[in-house]
């Protein structure tokens, strides 16, 4: 891809459109590299040992010197959790809202990069200059707190990133959307939006965070018991229900899991979360009745070391649930989490317990917008070039399809693109540039590293296929053999425990040695001759069962 002129800027999204997470977006104006997010996805089935993954900064790495800043627009994984992995490529300034640098903080002290990190906080209405960029922080509402829009002005136009966005009125905690202010940038002339497509499905407006207090009330009127509440730690409006209910019903409010302790400090420190003194510690829980607390805990999609999974099954230290105890999952099941929620909820049935989750009662409502929700951001920006962005393709493809449809959108104003596309703009024009290519990148959390692509097709083959592993000796000054060969299988179908193909495996490796003359095994090197061995395996493998297991040569000299 040719670099930009001092007269096109390029809109670059490497993560974030036709998949959902890892949101990431590059813009470059002459020499300056702006960045939107540095998000994460998590793991899918077949990832052996992938924990998550981030999209590819190989492109930004390339273009180190030019990449002036990060700026985030709230707080999610999927729109923060790839920042470490970026700072150790790029170290530069990161703008955000207080409440998530606030977030960001622990992650990056777990990769020791807080102490060289240039973290920035920006309140909504507020503007930084970077580089050729102007970029105004404008508050929106979201099912999390301090989360805003962009709008970044350049020497040819305005863009406008929408972040996540829904259009609250009446949010529980902070100021509802600047509905005025992102008017007033759409008059002042928008070159190009970038709408969030997460809900473009979904028809009408996508109520307020207030909506859930009813059924909630509900509950909580209801309940005898402990009343065990899990969400989303990150759901400050959510949370900031419970203690309003919780002070409304008289009961004392435990934090559980770290992730929930943490948000909660976090949340209160920054302004957004009013606990009136009804907070006590993990450790009290034993001393109050059954009917004296709520508890909120993380872990509500069944993951098995959170919270809720392990008050269910009775393993926490410090809270546990008994006969009468109602639970609450107040959250959205993530596509592809349904196996451990379904899990969790068998847990706490084992407890006897009332297990209530959203198919029941109105008791969690999305933070994206809907149809209508959508349609106000295009109405009040009314840009001049659209382009969809956070969803799969099909989001994005119902979006331009409502852009046009609905609102009058010419096709050729709305830009369906995929992460790599590249947009260029010259303040009249649109068209698309030369494509890049971008890889996901694997990462262990266990130790924060990047798993190679390799690493991980050898652990899902030796999944399906199993694992061989031929060792030979030899001597050292004659190349003879010292021993028979030395088979094992791990996962080999067919032959794990069965002599008979453990010796044929093992007269294949004695054949193959035999074949290659005794100086050719010292002198072509060890890694020639495990190789030999390696392909002697596979083709007779091949050939008797059309398998693929992983083959692994031993050559010993000694």
């Amino acid at each position: 891809m040719s670099n930009a002129n001092d007269t096109t800027l390029e809109i670059i999204p490497l993560g974030g459109l036709g998949e959902f997470g890892m949101n990431c977006m590059v813009l470059r104006y002459g020499a300056d590299i702006i960045v939107i997010d540095a998000g994460l996805m998590f793991s899918e089935v077949g990832h052996f040992g992938v924990d998550s993954m981030t999209p590819d900064f190989t492109f930004l790495e390339r273009h180190r010197e030019q990449v002036r800043a990060v700026l985030l627009t709230h707080s999610h994984e999927d729109h923060i959790g790839s920042l470490p992995f970026l700072l150790k490529k790029v170290n530069v300034p990161v703008y955000g809202t207080p409440y998530t640098l606030n977030i960001v903080e622990p992650r990056l002290e777990e990769h020791h990069l807080l102490a060289t990190a240039q973290l920035h906080p920006v309140r909504a209405g507020e503007t930084v200059e970077v580089g050729a960029f102007s970029v105004e922080y404008i508050r929106v509402s979201h099912s999390t707190v301090d989360c805003c829009a962009l709008a970044i002005t350049t020497p040819i136009g305005t863009v406008v990133h929408s972040g996540d966005f829904k259009f609250d009125a009446t949010p529980v905690c902070g100021d509802a959307i600047d509905v005025e202010r992102l008017r007033a940038v759409g008059r002042r002339g928008v070159l190009a939006l970038l709408s969030d497509s997460t809900n473009i499905e979904r028809p009408g407006q996508m109520p307020s965070e207030r909506v859930v207090i009813p059924a909630l009330e509900e509950i909580f009127d209801r309940a005898t018991g402990r009343i065990f509440v899990s969400c989303f730690a990150s759901s400050i409006h959510r949370i900031q229900i419970m203690f309003d209910l919780a002070q409304e019903f008289g009961r004392q409010v435990v934090a559980v899991g770290r992730a929930m302790e943490r948000n909660i400090e976090i949340a209160e420190r920054t302004g957004f979360l009013d606990t009136a003194d009804i907070l006590v510690s993990a450790k009290d829980f034993k001393h109050y009745e059954p009917g004296e607390t709520v508890v909120l805990a993380s872990g509500c999609q069944g993951e098995p070391m959170g919270a809720m999974w392990r008050i269910a099954d009775r393993s926490h230290r410090q809270a546990w649930m008994e006969a009468g105890d109602t639970v609450v999952l107040s959250a959205r099941q993530i596509p592809g989490n349904e196996k451990s929620i379904s899990r969790l909820i068998n847990r706490c049935y084992r407890n006897e317990v009332q297990v209530i989750d959203a198919t029941q009662a109105r008791i969690h409502v999305s933070g994206h917008g809907a149809q209508e929700d959508l349609r106000l951001m295009l109405e009040a920006v009314r840009p001049k070039y659209f382009i969809p962005i956070h969803g799969e393709y099909r989001q994005l493809y119902r979006h331009k399809l409502f852009a046009c449809q609905t609102l009058g959108y010419s096709p050729d104003r709305v830009l369906l693109i995929e992460s790599g596309d590249v947009v260029v703009l010259d303040g009249e024009t649109a068209r698309l540039g030369d494509k890049i290519t971008i890889n996901r990148v694997y990462i262990d959390d266990t130790c924060s590293l990047e798993l190679d692509e390799t690493l991980l097709r050898d652990r899902k083959r030796m999944a399906y296929e199993g694992v061989v592993i031929a060792g030979v000796a030899v001597e050292e000054s004659t190349g003879m053999l010292l021993g028979p060969p030395e088979i094992t299988t791990r996962g080999y179908l067919g032959v794990d425990g069965d002599e008979e193909e453990i010796a044929e495996l093992r007269d294949v490796v004695l054949a193959a040695v035999e074949a290659l003359p005794p100086a050719e095994r010292i002198n072509g090197g060890k890694e020639h001759f495990q190789e030999h061995l390696r392909l002697a395996l596979k083709r007779h493998i091949m050939r008797v069962t059309g398998q693929k297991p992983t083959i692994v040569p031993l050559v010993v000299v000694v």
